[in-house]
């Protein structure tokens, strides 16, 4: 099991749900290369509103049902994975925002097997 703690980076990537790469959804095509990069994981979450650089709002609201909710990836990991897997996810991500913050892991452990 890989170690990973103290002083990280967090990174967040925010595009649309509708949003494909390589005749998939991008939220899954994005995670499938953070595990093929052995990267620490991921986490995708899904919103219920918002809008980006576009202005167009997207909601969960009944009367403006939209199929392209915000979706949010997260990953923790140290900058050296994450710079290296960087011209890749360029490539994959053609328009929404992308942002790095630096974290302090406290806990990283896969937990108990029973």
């Amino acid at each position: 099991m890989r170690v990973l703690e103290g002083d990280q980076v967090l990174m967040r990537i925010f595009i649309g749900e509708a949003d494909r790469f390589g005749g998939k959804p991008l939220h899954q095509a994005l995670v499938e290369l953070f595990r093929s990069q052995k990267l620490a994981g991921a986490t995708v979450l899904r919103g219920i509103s918002g809008f980006g650089a576009k202005s167009h709002l997207h909601t969960t609201q009944l009367l403006r049902l939209s199929q392209d909710l915000p979706v949010v990836i997260e990953l923790v990991d140290t900058q050296e994975k994450i710079d290296a897997i960087m011209p890749l996810i360029d490539e994959m991500v053609q328009e929404g925002l992308i942002t790095q913050e630096k974290v302090h892991v406290v806990r990283y452990s896969p937990g108990t097997s029973e």
